[in-house]
This record gives structure tokens, C-alpha cells and sequence, in this order.
């Protein structure tokens, strides 16, 4: 009688257990496809479903995601991958998803960030460095041209096509990508400076971040950090420093050393913050001959707000007034050597080509490299950038363009100058 009753309700928990499978599979299959197809926000929360494939493909993105403050806050995949408008949805086991990610999908939560960082020359001037107007719509154009009127009218680079296109897809297109005219109308991509699923405000905070680009001898910025005394405190203190506190509640206890994003665009003790890293620039020093900027007083006065909460304003007009004086010296020095070469084209003593001279080429590096050098290593408080790797090779380097100038001269005038007017 006892293995009969438990026979009994064996076979009651089985029929029963099969009764409700068959009921969940029959009401599953009359659900609309959207809903079959299209997982809804709170089940991918709920069932961590995309992490289920991608721990195991690509098992960093998940540890990197769950570190964020995105995973803290509750922000899921499909908030950041869902597809906005201008930009095309793909299917994606089940979930619709954009094609490419940029700047616009990070925007829908971080409007502001992304308007100051769209002004900036981290925006759409990044990509005509390169490429000039190509790829642009006109509203891109346009909103380029409200704030750097200067960069949008003007053609590729002249070095793209005498380098080569590998060069230039992992060359420039590696660090100019940053302003990238996308085709939903928004500039570049946050994952630049903060990481793709980490969204890193400490990684961002870090010089090296900055160094990957601003680096190497025409804009040597992170070697100029590294040498001056904020770059040297920097490696000395890194261990008390906080990398990690929100830019509006950032202050001197936090970070009593900075790095280039505190003085670009950090609101240390309570001043204002940006995404916009020219704001706090008061000259073009990346020009050959660099002027003041449009914004000239307000950009120098919301950087010299940033030096007050750890220097003296007399030490800090003082820095300033060397370090313009630099400026001056520099761009009197390149327009003189300019001057040079530009005095032989006007003779016909070089093509009309570029970069298919000597000649030409020294003028580049003469401004370019260290002209540039020069001047940031002013306003940056690097010493042995503004004479040895600055003045000093603008110096031997005149004379040799001097010197090739003088023979250019010299063959045209006995008549033995080469077809292409080199030495």
C-alpha cells in the first residue's frame, strides 16, 4: 500500500510538472514576435542576457562594464547600444541594435558634455587637419565653422597622398578620428578618452590618456608634462591622489597635483567645468605663426582661475608674461624662415608641388616640430623644451635653410640649378 502512494504522487508531480511546461510553451507561442524576438530592458537587467554570450567571447567587456558606474547606476547594454536616430539598427541575436556607436548615443544622457565638446577643437577641426571638408554634411560644416571659422574652409593634408593610405588610416585617422563627422550629424566618439564599457573618468584623468595623442615632436605635450614640475609631483604623489571624484566635486585634497584634464577642463574647488578643451586657451599655439585667439581674454582668464587654487597671481602673471614672450620670439624667428622660402617660390626657384624639396621639408620641421615645441614648452613649464628641443634647433636649423637658400640662388644665378630647383 505504501509503494502505491508513493507511486501515486510520483506520477501526480510528473503529470502536473508537464501539464505547466505544456501551459508555459502554449502561452509563450501566442506572444506577439516583438516581444519574442525584442527582449525588454528589464529582462536583459534581470537575466544579465547579453553578458551570457559575451563572457564568454569577449569576457573583458563584461568585467570592464561591471567596474563602471554605468553598471552602478543600473544602465544596461541596450541603453547604450540601442540605435538613435540617424543611425542604422542591426539585429543582434534577437536585439536590435546601432551599427556604430559615437558621440550621439552617449549624448542622450550627457547632453552638455557633448555640446562643450562639440565646440571644441576636439570636434569636427580635429578632422579637417586631415581631410579637409571631405565627408562633412552642411550642418556639420556650419556648427564647426560658428567656433573655428579657421579650420573648415581648407583641403586635405598635402602629406595624405605623398604618405600613403595605410599610413594615414593607423597614422592620423588613429589620433583625428576624435572629431570623425558621423553620418547621424553628431562629431567623434567618447570612447577616445573614456574607454568603451569602462566610461572611465579616471582613465581620462590620466596624462598618458592625453599622451597618446599629444605626444612625438609636433605636439609634444606628455613630454613636456613628464619633464615639468607638475608631471615629476605627479609620479611622486600618484598614490594619494583620487583619479576618481566627480569634476563638479573635484578639489585640491583630491587631486593637490594636476594633470592636463585639471587644467583643461576640471572645476577644482567648485569652479566651473567643460568639455570643451579650448576654452582655457588664449593663443593658437599650434599655428606656424601663432595669434591670439578670438576668445583671447576669457580663455586666458578661466585657465588663470584654475591656477589660483594652487599659485600666487603674481607667480602666475609672471609665468605668463615669459611665456608669451617665448610666443613672440618664436613667431618673429618663423616668419623670417617662411620668408625665405616663400621669397624662393615667388623667383621660381621652387615648384609648385609640396614636399618634393629639401628645402620644403625644413621649413615644416622648423615650425612644425620646433617652433610648436617651443612655445608649449612655455606655457607648459618645460625648460629644456623651450631651448634644447626648442631655440636650440630653431637656431641650427636657419642656417642650414639659409644655407640651402643661398645655393639655390647661387646655381639659378650661374645657370646649373636641377629641373626640380634643389642643391
Amino acid at each position: 500500500m505504501e509503494r502505491w502512494l508513493r507511486f501515486k504522487y510520483v506520477f501526480i508531480a510528473v503529470f502536473l510538472g508537464t501539464a505547466m511546461v505544456a501551459a508555459a510553451m502554449i502561452v509563450n507561442g501566442m506572444r506577439p514576435q516583438v516581444e519574442t524576438r525584442q527582449p525588454t530592458e528589464a529582462l536583459v537587467r534581470a537575466s544579465g542576457k547579453c553578458a551570457q554570450c559575451h563572457r564568454e567571447q569577449t569576457g573583458a567587456v563584461v568585467h570592464e562594464y561591471e567596474l563602471s558606474k554605468h553598471a552602478k547606476a543600473g544602465i544596461n547594454c541596450l541603453d547604450c547600444h540601442g540605435p538613435v536616430a540617424g543611425q542604422k539598427p542591426m539585429d543582434h541575436n534577437g536585439f536590435t541594435i546601432a551599427t556604430k556607436l559615437t558621440a550621439k548615443n552617449c549624448a542622450r544622457c550627457h547632453a552638455e558634455q557633448y555640446e562643450q565638446y562639440a565646440r571644441s577643437r576636439h570636434a569636427g577641426s580635429a578632422w579637417t587637419a586631415v581631410h579637409g571638408k571631405d565627408g562633412f554634411t552642411d550642418a556639420q560644416l556650419a556648427e564647426t565653422a560658428r567656433f573655428h571659422p579657421e579650420a573648415v574652409d581648407r583641403s586635405a593634408n598635402s602629406l595624405l597622398g605623398l604618405e600613403g593610405n595605410s599610413a594615414v588610416v593607423a597614422g592620423c585617422e588613429s589620433c583625428h578620428s576624435v572629431g570623425r563627422p558621423n553620418e547621424d550629424g553628431s562629431f567623434g566618439t567618447c570612447t577616445v578618452c573614456h574607454s568603451r564599457h569602462a566610461a572611465s573618468i579616471e582613465l581620462a584623468r590620466l596624462p598618458q590618456t592625453c599622451g597618446q595623442c599629444h605626444m612625438g615632436p609636433d605636439h609634444s605635450q606628455i613630454e613636456i608634462y613628464s619633464e615639468s614640475k607638475h608631471g615629476v609631483l605627479f609620479e611622486a604623489q600618484r598614490d594619494r591622489i583620487d583619479l576618481s571624484v566627480p569634476p563638479d566635486r573635484l578639489t585640491t585634497n583630491d587631486m593637490p597635483v594636476p594633470t592636463c584634464a585639471t587644467c583643461h577642463m576640471s572645476g577644482l574647488n567648485g569652479i566651473g567645468t567643460t568639455h570643451d578643451t579650448t576654452e582655457r586657451l588664449s593663443w593658437y599655439l599650434f599655428a606656424s605663426v601663432s595669434d591670439k585667439r578670438p576668445t583671447f581674454a576669457q580663455g586666458q582668464a578661466h585657465m588663470k582661475q584654475v591656477c589660483t587654487q594652487c599659485h600666487v597671481q603674481k607667480s602666475i602673471d609672471a609665468f605668463y608674461q615669459r611665456a608669451e614672450a617665448v610666443v613672440a620670439s618664436t613667431n618673429q624667428k618663423v616668419h623670417a624662415v617662411t620668408e625665405i622660402v616663400a621669397g624662393l617660390r615667388r623667383d621660381g626657384l621652387l615648384t609648385p608641388k609640396p614636399f618634393d624639396e629639401p628645402i620644403e621639408f625644413m621649413e615644416f620641421d622648423y615650425w612644425h616640430y620646433y617652433g610648436r615645441t617651443a612655445k608649449h614648452g612655455a606655457f607648459m613649464g618645460g625648460a629644456d623644451f623651450v631651448q634644447w628641443h626648442g631655440n636650440y634647433e630653431l637656431l641650427r636649423l636657419r642656417t642650414e635653410i639659409e644655407a640651402a637658400a643661398d645655393e639655390l640662388r647661387r646655381r639659378a644665378a650661374s645657370g646649373t640649378a636641377t629641373s626640380e630647383g634643389t642643391p
